[in-house]
């Protein structure tokens, strides 16, 4: 791709000079394209000079107005420049090889350098980076390796910070990890050494620039429109609903569908360890969480953040996920007034999931017996949605659970739908359907009450 001019070709130009030409950027600059063959070069020395090149653009760029000026005329200037440190190093290029170099020089000065183009890319949902020189990604629920790569492990740890510092929080060796997301809601967590082995390893989940929709879910196969029905229902009802499944399975994408059946008329109140919710509606308040300063001090909880939304008048609260001592807060809201709110938790199943709810109260320190905590679930959460990543990549809902009561000191519950594996064909792909069970829900009165049609919800067995 590059390589060093001879004399000889130096005499054989035009001018007697070593030209290096700028791509026509926009701006109408020289399109003079150099026709000399040009030999192929390893990917560590592409790097080495895209390195070099870069350091020396930094030290040329005035960084501070880099956000005010216009991007054709910075990709531009960063054309002259760099052709002009080419020439210095007697080096020439393609207009087409250079055109790329300049994309990617852009991509390191604005944005996140090698993780642009995955990050561009609306098949990719996932990009995973494990250490330097290590990149896969996630298409279509699978993953693939892909040539990505950063020069060095330096490289990565600047792309890293880059990362972290647009969001207010810090990584270093006194704090090692950190969750943040992109300016698009995309969920970010790094991890550096000494707790990363083998260098430093960065996690992105990707969310869709346009929201999953429940009719797109329905088109995608991850339920059928009766369920779809009968979610909406509960929403339109101001039932309380907790979406449960593994990492990855789609809890937030379902949270972000069930949410767009909130009523614009009502105040919604989000709280996340890292705003990702992508909703709709135009009366909403977003709360994060905050972690503690270098000194150890300012933190700021999930807890403390339910605590406040209690006092701010929300007709719903949505928690992104319970992950500790905030699930009692958040049940104690559910059981005074704050009908028709939704969270999410890890649990590899419904009952699971109710399971995991009760520890997490236990894990604030209350001293209460165990039939106190799974009564005051049992009154709080309405309906437990199960979803699940199969093995062909495929997320789907595998359940939807209604909580009846309480029974002998246990929490009972029963499922409305179920999702039925059939086994998989010859490309690998999950067989089966979501069905009813057969059995109808006990607030079906309730649902009624609330005006929501039930001859829309299939609840026989059979095709409707």
């Amino acid at each position: 791709m590059f390589r060093e001019f001879s004399n000889r070709q130096g005499e054989e130009s035009q001018s007697g000079d070593v030209i290096t030409l700028v791509p026509d950027i926009q701006d109408g600059a020289q399109k003079k394209i150099l026709n000399a063959m040009s030999m192929d070069v390893d990917e560590s020395d592409r790097l080495e000079l895209k390195s070099r090149m870069h350091n020396r653009l930094l030290d040329a760029l005035n960084l501070t107005v880099l956000d005010k000026i216009e991007e054709d005329s910075l990709r531009s200037e960063i054309g002259k420049l760099l052709t002009s440190f080419l020439r210095e190093e007697g080096r020439a290029m393609r207009s087409e090889t250079l055109k790329t170099l300049v994309e990617e020089l852009m991509h390191e000065v604005l944005g996140l350098g090698p993780l642009e183009p995955l990050l561009a890319d609306p098949t990719v949902s996932d990009i995973l980076v494990n250490g330097h020189n290590q990149v896969y990604v996630e298409r279509g629920g699978m993953l693939e390796k892909v040539e990505t790569r950063f020069r060095d492990e330096r490289h990565l740890l600047r792309i890293i910070d880059k990362i972290v510092s647009r969001v207010g929080r810090r990584i270093d060796e006194s704090q090692p990890w950190v969750d943040a997301r992109l300016e698009d809601g995309s969920r970010v967590n790094a991890l550096i050494r000494p707790c990363s082995v083998d260098g430093p390893a960065l996690s992105i989940r990707k969310f869709a620039k346009i929201p999953l929709t429940m009719d797109l879910l329905i088109g995608r196969g991850a339920l059928n429109q009766s369920a779809a029905s009968l979610l909406k229902g509960l929403v339109d009802a101001k039932m309380n609903i907790l979406i449960s499944g593994g990492t990855g399975s789609g809890k937030t994408t379902m949270l972000n569908a069930l949410s767009s059946y909130i009523s614009s008329r009502e105040r919604i109140v989000t709280i996340e360890d890292a705003a990702e919710l992508q909703l709709q509606q135009e009366h909403v308040v977003r709360m994060e969480t905050r972690p503690a300063n270098p000194n150890g001090a300012g933190a700021v909880h999930q807890r403390d953040l339910v605590r406040n939304a209690l006092r701010m008048r929300p007709d719903r609260i949505v928690v992104g996920e319970v992950r500790g001592s905030e699930a009692f807060d958040m049940l104690q809201a559910m059981n005074t007034g704050h009908d028709g709110s939704m969270t999410t938790v890890h649990a590899n199943s419904a009952r699971d999931a109710l399971s995991r709810i009760e520890q997490m109260v236990q894990m604030g320190g209350l001293d209460l017996p165990h039939s106190a905590i799974r009564a005051t679930i049992a009154s709080a959460i309405h309906f437990v949605v199960q979803l699940t990543r199969m093995s062909d990549g495929s997320r789907r809902v595998i359940s939807i659970s209604e909580i009846t009561g309480m029974e002998g000191g246990v929490v009972t519950m029963q499922d409305i739908f179920i999702y039925k594996r059939r086994g998989k064909d010859e490309n690998g792909r999950v067989l089966g359907e979501f069905t009813p069970t057969g059995i109808r829900p006990k607030a079906s009165e309730a649902l009624a009450a609330a005006g929501i049609d039930m001859s829309m919800i299939q609840f026989t067995r059979g095709p409707k």
